[in-house]
C-alpha cells in the first residue's frame, strides 16, 4: 500500500507534468481570448492606442456593429459561404474517398497528389486562382470560350453574384483533400466482411452504402462537418486575396469585416466585438449540428 506521502508526491509529479501544457494554453490561448473579449467592451482606436487610454463603453461596440446594414449582409454571406463550401467539400470528398477505397494501380500516388491543394500555402493557392479566374486573361474563361460555352468572359471576380461563387469554389478546392483523407480513413476502419455479407444477401452497391457504409461512417462524418464548419466560418486569407471582400462588399464575411475594422479602419474595439460575434456563430454551427445528431441518435 502506498503511504499518504507517496500519494502526495505522485500527485505533485502529475501536476508538474501538466504545468507546462497548462501554462502554454493559458498564455497563448487563454490570454488572447480574454483580451479580445475585454477589448470588445472598450473604445479602442488608433488614438486611444497611442495614448494608452481605452475607456470602457459597455455594449456600444456590439450595438454599432449589430445595427449596421453591412453586418446583416456579412452574416448572410458568411452563412452562404460556409454552407456552400461544406456541401461541396463533403460531397466531392466523400465521392473521392469511395473511389480511392477501391484498390487499383497508382491509387496511393494519386491520393498523395490529392493532398497538394491542402499543403500549398493558402496565399499561393488564392493568388493562382485569382489569375485563373481573371475575366480577360484567365485560363478558365479562355477554356470556356475555346469550348464555345460562353461568348464573352464570365465576371468571376467583378460580378456581385459570381464573386461569391468564385470564393466558394476556391475554398471547396482547398478543403477537398481534408475531407477525402478523413473520410477515407473512416472507410478503412469499416470491416470488409460486413460489405461481403451484405452483397451475399443480394444487396447492391447503393443498398450496401445506405445500410452498411453510411451508418458506420456517420461518426467520422460528424467530425468532418463540425471541423469544416468551424474552419470555414473564419476563413479570411482566401477571400482577401481573391476578391478583397468585394465587389461592393459581395464577399464580405464576418471574418473579413473584423479584419477591415481592426487593421484597415483601426477600430480595434469594434473589430474585436465582430470577432467575438464570429466565435458565437461558430459555436452555433457546432451546437446545431451536435443537437441534430443527438436527436437522430434518440430516434433510432
Amino acid at each position: 500500500m502506498s503511504t499518504p506521502r507517496a500519494r502526495r508526491r505522485e500527485s505533485v509529479s502529475q501536476w508538474m507534468f501538466l504545468a507546462p501544457a497548462a501554462a502554454y494554453l493559458l498564455l497563448f490561448f487563454g490570454y488572447p481570448i480574454v483580451k479580445n473579449v475585454v477589448t470588445g467592451f472598450q473604445e479602442y482606436t488608433a488614438t486611444t492606442f497611442s495614448t494608452g487610454d481605452a475607456p470602457f463603453v459597455g455594449l456600444r461596440n456590439y450595438a454599432d456593429i449589430l445595427s449596421s446594414d453591412l453586418f446583416s449582409e456579412a452574416l448572410l454571406t458568411t452563412v452562404l459561404f460556409t454552407a456552400g463550401s461544406l456541401v461541396g467539400q463533403f460531397v466531392i470528398g466523400l465521392a473521392l474517398a469511395l473511389f480511392f477505397h477501391r484498390r487499383f494501380p497508382l491509387g496511393g500516388l494519386l491520393r498523395s497528389l490529392l493532398l497538394l491543394p491542402w499543403l500549398l500555402p493558402l496565399v499561393v493557392s488564392a493568388t493562382t486562382w485569382k489569375w485563373m479566374l481573371d475575366t480577360d486573361s484567365g485560363v478558365v474563361n479562355e477554356a470556356l470560350r475555346g469550348l464555345h460555352l460562353v461568348s464573352s468572359g464570365i465576371p468571376w471576380l467583378t460580378g456581385t453574384s459570381e464573386a461569391l461563387v468564385s470564393v466558394i469554389l476556391v475554398n471547396i478546392w482547398v478543403g477537398i483533400p481534408f475531407n477525402t483523407s478523413i473520410l477515407y480513413a473512416g472507410l478503412q476502419d469499416i470491416p470488409t466482411h460486413l460489405h461481403e455479407a451484405a452483397m451475399l444477401d443480394g444487396a447492391g452497391p447503393v443498398a450496401v452504402f445506405r445500410h452498411v457504409t453510411w451508418p458506420l461512417l456517420r461518426p467520422v462524418v460528424n467530425v468532418v462537418l463540425v471541423l469544416g464548419a468551424i474552419y470555414t466560418v473564419k476563413t479570411l486569407d482566401i477571400i482577401l486575396v481573391v476578391t478583397g471582400g468585394g465587389p461592393a462588399d459581395a464577399t464580405q464575411t464576418l471574418a473579413t469585416r473584423s479584419y477591415q475594422l481592426s487593421f484597415q479602419q483601426l477600430e480595434f474595439g469594434r473589430g474585436a466585438a465582430t470577432s467575438n460575434v464570429l466565435v458565437v456563430v461558430s459555436l452555433v454551427f457546432a451546437l446545431v449540428h451536435l443537437r441534430a445528431r443527438r436527436i437522430r441518435g434518440g430516434n433510432r
